[in-house]
């Protein structure tokens, strides 16, 4: 104990010694314990040293500056599906199954996940979002594209009901979600529409952990289905710091290269490619867009670039 602290001799000192120390939590507790059992500090000094150490952020916590983000995966959502849940998950996992030419499926959850990952395999992306495309027109009776513009055109009451439904009925896919007052042009001004859902922590990301899963499986399609094919925008922004996500009925899409979810990195700890290193952390996920390899080496030489050129090759 002579080299805890050189100032055991008087009680001031002892207090600026202890707060000038800035050990790990437990430690410090330790050590705060310690000095007022051996009679070096009062019990005023003591809980006020004790405060100070409360309030001082743990390492790694959101109250810390430049501290990383939490990991939105460090704590797993347990869901208790009823039998609506379950007969939703069965009827979708049966439509994909068809749409993969008869892919086994038990019904669950975690079947419904492992059919979307069956989806994507051997598949780019546009494949991959023409297949659920397939889908979500699988889920839907004859001529229903054609009903729904004619009883839903596109105003405000409609765009509310769309999201009202998704609220009620899609707890299954995305986890619990509420309505919000969201900010939609129409007709040339901003008006305010509660067609906005917002969802807590999407269940359908939290189980696939896959930036290009989201964006590719469910996003992009989700958003081209009811923007195109039912004539109802739809924007879709998921949030993979902590797997919330807005939807916004009324509101048309942005072209996916000048999305911000198009740049979007792989978890840097859920990465089912094993692509994430040090060296590509803040690279976009390679599975958002397969071909943005190419379309960068074709914009490259239709921008006269491309590297080296041999003489004959130079443009005149």
């Amino acid at each position: 104990m002579a080299t805890a602290c050189s100032c055991t001799a008087a009680r001031a000192p002892a207090a600026s010694c202890f707060q000038e120390r800035r050990a790990p939590a437990s430690r410090r507790a330790i050590t705060l314990a310690r000095a007022q059992r051996h009679g070096w500090l009062d019990g005023r000094e003591a809980s006020s040293l004790a405060a100070q150490r409360r309030a001082v952020p743990a390492r790694g916590s959101a109250a810390e500056p430049g501290s990383a983000p939490a990991d939105p995966f460090a704590e797993r959502s347990t869901y208790k599906d009823n039998l609506f849940d379950k007969a939703m998950i069965w009827y979708f996992s049966s439509v994909m199954s068809k749409q993969l030419g008869g892919a086994p499926f038990d019904g669950s959850w975690d079947g419904f996940v492992d059919l979307s990952r069956e989806i994507m395999r051997g598949r780019n992306s546009k494949e991959q979002q023409e297949t659920v495309a397939g889908v979500l027109a699988g889920l839907l009776p004859p001529q229903a594209p054609e009903r729904f513009r004619r009883w839903f055109p596109l105003n405000k009451r409609n765009a509310e009901f769309n999201a009202f439904i998704t609220v009620l009925g899609f707890a299954w896919l995305v986890g619990p979600s509420k309505l919000k007052e969201v900010d939609v042009e129409f007709n040339g001004q901003k008006e305010k529409w509660m067609s906005g859902v917002s969802i807590t922590k999407c269940r359908y990301l939290e189980s696939s952990g896959c930036v290009g899963m989201c964006t590719n499986m469910c996003k992009l399609p989700t958003q081209k289905f009811f923007t195109d094919t039912f004539g109802l925008p739809l924007t879709m922004n998921p949030n993979f710091e902590d797997l919330s996500c807005e939807m916004i009925f009324g509101q048309a899409p942005p072209p996916i290269e000048q999305d911000k979810v198009y740049q979007q990195p792989c978890f840097s700890t859920q990465c089912n490619l094993g692509t994430v290193s040090r060296k590509n952390l803040n690279e976009p996920c390679p599975k958002i867009d397969t071909e943005r390899a190419k379309k960068q080496r074709a914009a490259a030489a239709a921008g006269g670039g491309g590297g080296f050129r041999w003489p004959w090759q130079q443009q005149a």
